[in-house]
């Protein structure tokens, strides 16, 4: 069993966790009864995406976020598939675009309509065709648009360019095949310019995923991973899994030597798998397991002992298994800073569970809302493919901020077209070690933008209201 310090000073010492009432739950959902260990939910500002049992092929609902309640048992489903849909993620840059792979070996991108289904969604934007078994995850990549991920049961990571005309694509333009067994998960670092991958012959990988080489690799000797993300840009890995004395268990590695963990922390002895959940902004971690009913969150840090145990949310209802609201959905006004969906099975229930900090002011808390990533792409395709990297496109959650922009992106241009001075204007230019922005505030008027300056530094210092500063917690100093 881990052991935890008893006090840490943190503003996070406090966070707890606070499920939706039952009005506001999803409720009569038909959850699939899969046993692949993934997350089967996906979320975005507008809709929640969950797979569903389906008598013929597989399918997967997408409900209007707003929309909770008791769900209509003739409710319209989007069932292309032939087979069992194993996972589903929606676009980060378009709300109203999701991908989704299935046991019949391709991978479907669908365009969601704005207004709500009034008939099942047979006919998908494009259709993959690569893997020759079937597939097991999709995954978007963080910064550039259109590129997309897939793993399949065939032990092939194949990487697709959906900048093209053509519904039906045959050919990746990367097949990554160094892996030995089936691929468990798959992450990318903040620019996407790394992917680690957690394998059955219980190897860590770093990889290169343009040119598909293999940067970095863990034999996992004492501990068995089984999911794998980056920590921000600490530089560090963290992966879950389970020690040889068959221990649930966490491990932090240095991203640069995967030759032994930096640190270890067990958990307790269940056998269900943790999928780990990272929020760069406040850096914690947030640890769920598939049938507990609890979180347990972390506060993460470059210095030992790296993981610092925060508190956990308890519930009694195990979860199947889970979603996450990218963080441009949070409501600030409640200083709401990560949101979880679960999926409870044997109650075909969905609840929205909101990690909370604690505050007594109501105003916009700039302390626990640093810039984020938003909802418009740093790079094209095509740019990511001929070997460039950029961070994510910053916006800020202050509500009625011209950076935030949570619309989905025009059309991308064709590689083919020519740039025009107004493609120019409009291209978003992004150096390496700079912060980017979005287009929108490019557009704002240079008059408007010193007045609201000039207001801003009159009432604001350090960021925060001078006429109702943020109050501190007990642990603050």
């Amino acid at each position: 069993m881990s052991w935890h310090p008893q006090y840490r000073s943190s503003k996070f010492r406090h966070v707890f966790g606070k499920p939706a009432s039952k009005e506001n739950c999803y409720d009569s959902v038909p959850i699939t009864h899969s046993v692949q260990d993934n997350h089967f939910c996906a979320v975005n500002p507008y809709f929640i995406a969950v797979v569903t049992e389906c008598s013929c092929g597989g399918a997967f609902f997408v409900i209007p976020l707003h929309q909770t309640g008791k769900l209509d048992p003739h409710y319209p489903k989007v069932c292309g598939h032939k087979g069992n849909v194993l996972d589903i993620k929606w676009n980060p840059f378009n709300d109203f675009e999701i991908a989704s792979c299935s046991e019949d070996t391709t991978i479907k991108v669908w365009d969601i309509p704005k207004q709500l289904l009034t008939k099942n969604l047979t006919a998908c934007k494009k259709e993959l065709i690569g893997h020759t078994r079937r597939v097991g995850l999709v995954e978007w990549h963080p910064t550039a648009a259109n590129i997309l991920f897939s793993s399949g049961y065939d032990y092939k990571v194949m990487v697709w360019n959906l900048d093209t005309k053509e519904s039906v694509i045959m050919n990746p333009v990367r097949t990554i095949g160094c892996h030995q067994g089936v691929i468990l998960s798959m992450s990318f670092n903040t620019n996407g310019s790394l992917l680690a991958t957690t394998c059955k012959d219980r190897k860590i990988r770093i990889l290169d995923p343009r040119a598909g080489a293999v940067l970095q690799e863990a034999n996992c000797t004492g501990h068995r991973a089984n999911k794998v993300l980056f920590l921000g840009d600490l530089n560090k890995l963290l992966s879950t899994g389970t020690s040889r004395w068959n221990n649930r268990q966490l491990a932090v590695w240095d991203q640069d030597n995967l030759s032994v963990p930096l640190s270890e922390v067990d958990l307790d002895g269940s056998s269900g798998v943790l999928f780990p959940f990272y929020d760069v902004d406040t850096n914690m971690l947030y640890v769920v397991g598939k049938g507990d009913g609890n979180i347990r969150y972390y506060e993460v840090s470059a210095d030992k002992p790296h993981l610092s145990y925060l508190t956990e949310y308890r519930s009694l209802t195990p979860q199947k298994g889970i979603g996450i609201m990218p963080k441009r959905g949070l409501d600030v006004t409640s200083c709401e800073i990560f949101r979880f969906y679960k999926l409870i099975t044997t109650k075909g229930l969905i609840e929205p569970i909101s990690m909370i900090v604690p505050r007594r002011s109501e105003s916009y808390q700039e302390d626990i809302y640093p810039p984020t990533a938003g909802a418009q792409p740093s790079l094209t395709a095509q740019e990511w493919l001929r070997g460039m990297n950029k961070g994510p496109v910053l916006v800020s959650l202050r509500p009625c901020s011209e950076l935030l922009s949570p619309q989905p992106l025009l059309p991308e241009r064709p590689p083919s077209e020519p740039t025009t001075p107004f493609n120019q204007k409009e291209k978003l230019v992004v150096e390496d070690g700079q912060k980017p922005f979005s287009r929108v505030e490019e557009k704002v008027p240079r008059q408007a933008a010193e007045r609201r300056l000039e207001e801003k530094k009159t009432r604001l210092t350090n960021g925060f209201d001078i006429e109702c500063p943020p109050p501190k917690t007990e642990n603050e100093v």
